[in-house]
């Protein structure tokens, strides 16, 4: 019977738009790691860190968890909040020592983010707690080796920002393939969107909608971090 306690949704059933705000995800091994975590941002003095913490946060202990239970373009923001936001600010925290080829990254982090959402791996990761958190845990964790391949010290701006804008066009072309694709791919939202005022297709747009267009804001933000660190570089070596 214990293995039964990881058959299910990691954050609960889908949630109805009345119950949404009392569904806060009060996990305490969660809550642990996340304040062990803190504290060592805190201690180390990482502000990034902290802020990666906080992004978590919101991922895994707001409502927005129970909602990424009911809704693909929920879980797509959660995904985003991971790969796109989590993940860089941590390697701003803790960047990489020295420039590597990005190109084992690149390609890790990008088959992951697809693999897992193909419908058989997606409906499997929310059926079972411990697949799911193997989900998370690799797009974070891949995610992170990625950027902090981007903004290794002594990469130079240009091959950085074209990393980035090749990091947003893979997942841009996962959106659109979302988008247009003429049925609802996941067994995971077929009936709770519904609740929610969305057929299960149109969730699913809209979920590729916003991994198609508005995920790209940070990686633009990233892109002008990357361009004004060179600048100030560039500008030290003048004086």
């Amino acid at each position: 019977m214990a293995g039964d306690t990881w058959i299910g949704i990691y954050c609960g059933p889908a949630p109805v738009p009345a119950e949404l705000w009392l569904r806060w995800n009060l996990d305490p091994v969660l809550l642990s790691a996340l304040g062990l975590a803190a504290v060592l941002a805190v201690r180390t003095r990482t502000p990034h860190g902290l802020a990666a913490i906080g992004v978590l946060a919101l991922a895994f202990v707001s409502p927005l968890c129970a909602l990424s239970s009911a809704l693909f373009s929920a879980r797509v923001v959660h995904h985003v909040l991971l790969v796109a936001v989590a993940a860089p600010l941590l390697a701003c925290a803790w960047p990489a020592r020295r420039v590597q080829s990005a190109a084992p990254s690149f390609l890790i982090s990008t088959a992951l983010l697809w693999a897992w959402h193909a419908p058989q791996a997606y409906d499997l990761a929310l059926g079972h707690v411990g697949v799911y958190w193997v989900m998370q845990l690799s797009l974070l964790a891949s995610a992170l080796w990625f950027w902090r391949d981007v903004f290794a010290a002594q990469r130079s701006p240009v091959e950085a920002i074209s990393l980035i804008v090749a990091g947003f066009a893979q997942m841009g072309m996962l959106g659109a393939i979302l988008t247009f694709a003429p049925d609802a791919l996941y067994a995971a939202h077929r009936v709770a969107p519904l609740e929610w005022g969305l057929t299960p297709l149109a969730d699913q747009q809209l979920g590729g909608v916003l991994m198609w267009v508005p995920a790209g804001l940070p990686y633009a933000v990233a892109g002008i971090y990357v361009a004004r660190r060179g600048w100030a570089t560039l500008r030290a070596g003048v004086t």
